[in-house]
């Protein structure tokens, strides 16, 4: 299993949003950058990942499962574009943010904390720990 950070403006699409969306989930569809492209490409079913309140709140409030791989963005003709389906899992029961990541022990190198702006990243297994245990959140 991989893990992945996604980004969303909640005035855009918010956690609330996403949850509504029930077990069918939503394509995170819009993305026009082609790391974060690339970045869907590498997702599978089953991978995790935390749903990330940027602008004012700028903090990790959720946790989602991918449940459709790569395919063409519906909000695009252009073939370029790519996206993947997550649903959510549920609320982290204590929101994590970009703060709190920027000055926990292990945390130095997650992309959040050096490249905030990439709307979908990769989170390694020991960030997914640290922030899983951060924001009360269990895998089991």
């Amino acid at each position: 299993m991989q893990y992945w950070l996604f980004k969303s403006e909640p005035n855009t699409w918010s956690w609330d949003d996403q949850v509504a969306r029930g077990d069918a989930g939503e394509e995170w569809d819009g993305v026009r950058n082609y790391q974060a492209r690339n970045n869907m490409r590498q997702m599978k079913i089953g991978d995790r990942g935390f749903f990330y309140h940027s602008m004012k709140e700028k903090s990790i409030v959720g946790v989602v499962e991918v449940c459709a791989e790569a395919h063409p963005d519906s909000t695009t003709d252009d073939p370029r574009w790519e996206c993947v389906d997550i649903r959510a899992l549920g609320p982290v029961k204590t929101p994590v943010t970009l703060e709190m990541c920027k000055h926990e022990p292990g945390l130095e190198q997650m992309v959040l904390v050096n490249n905030s702006r990439l709307s979908v990243q990769p989170v390694s297994p020991e960030e997914w720990k640290i922030v899983c245990r951060m924001a009360g959140w269990s895998d089991d």
